[in-house]
């Protein structure tokens, strides 16, 4: 069920489904994009670190996030463009093992100059299973309007 511009109103709140990271994730992302920091992929270089183990890479969780929300349905044959990401911050760790979901909050609604469309903006966390965040960010996408 994708939704339109129409459909949404600030304060509109949506909660992804899980996923867990896995070290094969972290292995692929390094070779994908050439990253092989060692905090990432040498387990004991990371135990002797500040988080004692290896962490997921940040645009990992930012990737894996993304997907999450995909996994919501909400935009599936509505959406027009990704427009950006306003704001980024990764507050805290992922390990190997951490089962992530991904919360959305609609905070801007407005639209465009041209019509049949209109930009929606969502404060997107990323929250890990113990309920910590681990990612918050503003994005925007540009949404079809009904009719």
């Amino acid at each position: 069920m994708s939704l339109y511009f129409e459909d949404l109103k600030v304060g509109d709140k949506f909660v992804s489904p899980t996923r867990t990271v896995t070290e094969a994730d972290i292995y692929a992302f390094a070779g994908l994009t050439g990253d092989y920091n060692l905090i990432h992929v040498d387990r004991h270089y990371a135990e002797q670190g500040p988080f004692k183990q290896r962490i997921a890479h940040g645009l990992l969780t930012l990737a894996i996030s993304t997907g999450l929300g995909t996994r919501l349905g909400l935009f599936t044959d509505t959406v027009i463009a990704f427009l950006g990401i306003e704001s980024l911050k990764f507050t805290n760790p992922v390990f190997i093992g951490d089962t992530i979901h991904q919360v959305e909050e609609v905070i801007d609604v407005k639209k465009t100059s041209k019509p049949g469309r209109g930009v929606v903006t969502m404060q997107t966390n990323a929250v890990k299973h113990d309920g910590t965040v681990v990612l918050e960010s503003k994005r925007s996408l540009m949404v079809k309007c009904r009719g």
